[in-house]
């Protein structure tokens, strides 16, 4: 790929929630979600952002598309019409209009989907938002849109309760696609699910792809849903970006030490092989006070003094890999394979 081709561009962003205290709620700190992260996809590309729970994902995916304001930091996207445009920047006028080509699809399909809606009227309410569809060509879209997710129209009077939780995400992607979108940030779109439907929505997810074109930024935690979907896969640790490659590469080739600790707990293809696990010590930082010089460094194993006096920097260490890491150079890793 090329950077011709680059649908979203981003560039230092920042999301920090600010902490207050007593009766005058005054701000005493900030929580760092997201903390100078920068990363490019490219067009009908899926870009996989994998991490523990709570480093960040979520929150940048919505700060993406303006879910929540952004503290600093650019988000570059390139319209159909070959427009770029920093979305930071936008009017919300402006924004209604970009999020037709920009949507999501949210983590928990038994919250995300309106109880007191039916599913015409999840899945029209887009349509009708943005003047797109209204009577018989609403019933006549929803109706296309429900068998291109795999459901059958006859229940579209119903209501998501009357609903298994693989078939609410299947809701909740017709919504999503029933503008026509370019880019769709994926949370999590399977975590909720049992392993049989997820399989299920992974192809779903994976046919729509091609069939429509489309690019997806596709959060994780976990890399053995994410190495058979995603084309590159960049690793977060406390609101930061640590790691960035192919997806093979990544695997196979790990160069910073939490991903090393990610990949060994992702189970081989073959149950003949035995990996050692890393287990990682300590507990998570706080992103309302993190560790200084490397966010890593008080669990990373292989820490030297530097390590803890100097922030890193995600420099390419290979065409096309990218890690934030003092030692990416001496360390000698263990992917699989």
């Amino acid at each position: 790929m090329n950077d011709n081709n680059v649908i979203l561009e981003v560039n230092h962003l920042k999301e920090y929630f600010p902490i207050k205290q007593g009766f005058w709620q005054r701000v005493v700190g900030y929580v760092k979600a997201v903390d100078d992260v920068s990363f490019v996809v490219h067009e009908n590309e899926v870009l996989g952002l994998v991490g523990e729970s709570g480093c960040g994902k979520t929150t940048t995916g919505r700060t993406i598309l303006r879910l929540y304001e952004p503290t600093g930091g650019e988000v570059w996207y390139t319209k159909s019409d070959g427009q770029r445009i920093n979305v930071a920047d936008l009017s919300k006028k402006e924004m209604k209009a970009l999020r037709r080509e920009m949507r999501m699809i949210f983590q928990d399909p038994f919250s995300s989907l309106n109880p007191r809606m039916t599913v015409k009227d999840i899945n029209g309410e887009p349509l009708v938002i943005h003047h797109v569809a209204k009577g018989k060509e609403l019933e006549r879209r929803v109706t296309e849109l429900m068998r291109r997710v795999g459901l059958d129209p006859a229940y579209m009077s119903r209501y998501p309760h009357e609903f298994s939780g693989g078939q609410r995400q299947r809701i909740g992607l017709a919504r999503t696609l029933s503008l026509n979108p370019r880019l769709i940030i994926a949370d999590e779109p399977v975590s909720a699910l049992d392993v049989s439907i997820q399989a299920q929505v992974l192809n779903l997810l994976q046919e729509l792809k091609e069939e429509l074109g489309l690019t997806l930024v596709f959060i994780a935690h976990d890399l053995s849903v994410v190495e058979h979907v995603c084309d590159r896969i960049a690793v977060m640790y406390v609101g930061k970006i640590v790691e960035i490659a192919d997806s093979e590469e990544l695997l196979r080739n790990p160069r910073h030490p939490y991903t090393e600790a990610l990949v060994s707990a992702v189970p081989p293809a073959d149950p003949d092989i035995r990996l050692q696990r890393i287990i990682l010590e300590g507990d998570v930082p706080s992103p309302a006070n993190p560790p200084t010089g490397c966010v890593f460094h008080p669990r990373c194993r292989y820490a030297k003094e530097i390590c803890s006096q100097e922030p890193p920097h995600l420099t390419a260490v290979a065409p096309g890999h990218y890690v934030s890491c003092h030692l990416a150079d001496e360390l000698q890793l263990t992917g699989i394979g």
